[in-house]
């Protein structure tokens, strides 16, 4: 009987490890890359040849910003290099600068951001940063406390109208079993406790 036992057991563990024991990688689409400002962002913006302008701004909370010579410009919603258009296209129509070269670039997403809750140091929302990825997310959140289920966190994201969770164990990220998890803007990550 006790052989028969064994025997059984050995066939079920074969049967767990031939129907997918190994870790999987998390079912998520490909992050959306969104790089058009709003309020509380900070971008960089430089006129060839005017050395002597402010090159930092910060986008104020109805999405304008000041800037030098064209004044109020309403820039919540473009990309970089939209805003740099819309700023040459201000200064050759006022006929302050006939052919200017701008370059805009972003130095911080603060109206894009990743909610970390659950078992880390500091749970809260996060300043998203390109090509965050799940581990920099909780490293950033202070990493794990004593509670933390690490091989049960949840990644929310919103796809269109609809929203996809998925469970994924980091320790099996850690290990190199499966890739680490990029993030998009919006994402909320959840840590539960573990259960003892």
């Amino acid at each position: 009987m006790r052989r028969r036992d064994l025997l059984a057991t050995l066939a079920l563990g074969a049967a767990f490890v031939a129907c997918g024991g190994r870790p999987r990688p998390a079912d998520l689409p490909a992050p959306v890359s969104n790089e058009t400002v709003g309020a509380g962002d900070v971008f960089e913006m430089r006129i060839v040849r005017e050395d002597n302008l402010p090159t930092t701004f910060t986008v104020a909370p109805d999405g304008t910003v000041d800037l030098p010579y064209i004044k109020r410009l309403k820039v919540g919603g473009l990309e970089p290099q939209q805003i740099a258009e819309a700023v040459r296209k201000r200064l050759i129509e006022g006929e302050i600068l006939t052919d200017p070269i701008v370059s805009v670039s972003v130095k911080e997403y603060n109206s894009k951001r990743v909610e970390v809750l659950g078992e880390v140091q500091r749970a809260g929302s996060l300043r998203f940063e390109p090509g965050m990825t799940l581990l920099r997310a909780i490293s950033l959140a202070g990493g794990f406390n004593q509670m933390a289920a690490r091989d049960r966190v949840t990644i929310r994201r919103q796809i269109g109208d609809k929203t996809r969770v998925v469970t994924v164990s980091v320790e099996d990220i850690i290990d190199n079993t499966i890739p680490n998890v990029p993030l998009q803007a919006g994402d909320s990550i959840n840590i539960p406790q573990r259960v003892w």
